[in-house]
């Protein structure tokens, strides 16, 4: 079984998320630490429950979301995972952070690529990759059906959905993902997003604005 534990970091109070097996084997998903102390916090949290890190996997690659990724690398010497459709934000990274007035030198380098459709294996725990392109060319959402729960990244909120005005965005895409690859699945399901609270499938079925027509 497969749990879920999140954190919140950077200035853009991006959520970032373990997923934990029975056996403390654990990767984490996005992660954002902007901040050394952010950083250490993290550390600490898998010093303290006798985790161990196996990999790196991200829904994509903008800032807020990869800015922890070389630091992880370094400490714990696992790989980094991203579908490669979102190389081209990648690449844009260090631009856009210098935009958004943040200190990030130099992108991590993918170390695989993840499928759209090919599962992931945490141990004896799989997990299925769906393709939820729009917000950003290589979005991927993460959903675990025996633990009723879906990682979707910046692609669906509580009440609301991932911009699609950056490089690489696509309005109609990003609707077209989340009826065809989120809406599909079970109401009960909960949605862990890269910003802002839990929602449902469900709730947002019923009542995210952006998907009532």
């Amino acid at each position: 079984m497969l749990h879920i534990k999140s954190f919140t970091f950077n200035g853009f109070q991006e959520n970032s998320y373990l997923i934990v097996n029975d056996n403390k084997e654990c990767w984490v998903v996005d992660p954002g630490m902007y901040e050394v102390g952010e950083v250490n916090q993290f550390k600490q949290y898998l010093s303290a429950n006798n985790l161990q890190l196996k990999s790196i996997i991200n829904t994509h690659t903008h800032i807020d979301h990869i800015f922890g990724v070389q630091a992880l690398k370094d400490a714990y010497n696992v790989p980094f995972g991203v579908h490669e459709k979102d190389l081209p934000v990648l690449g844009g990274a260090v631009g856009s952070a210098m935009l958004f007035g943040f200190n990030f030198p130099k992108a991590p380098v993918p170390d695989f690529y993840i499928a759209d459709g090919a599962p992931l294996m945490l141990g004896k725990d799989e997990i299925e990759v769906r393709f939820t392109p729009g917000h950003s060319p290589g979005s991927v959402s993460f959903y675990y059906p025996e633990g009723k729960w879906v990682l979707s990244g910046d692609v669906l909120f509580n009440g609301s959905i991932g911009r699609t005005d950056l490089p690489g965005g696509s309005f109609d895409t990003l609707i077209g993902s989340i009826k065809g690859q989120l809406l599909s699945l079970p109401d009960d399901t909960t949605v862990y997003s890269g910003h802002g609270p839990a929602t449902t499938i469900g709730n947002e079925r019923l009542y995210n604005p952006y998907l009532l027509h």
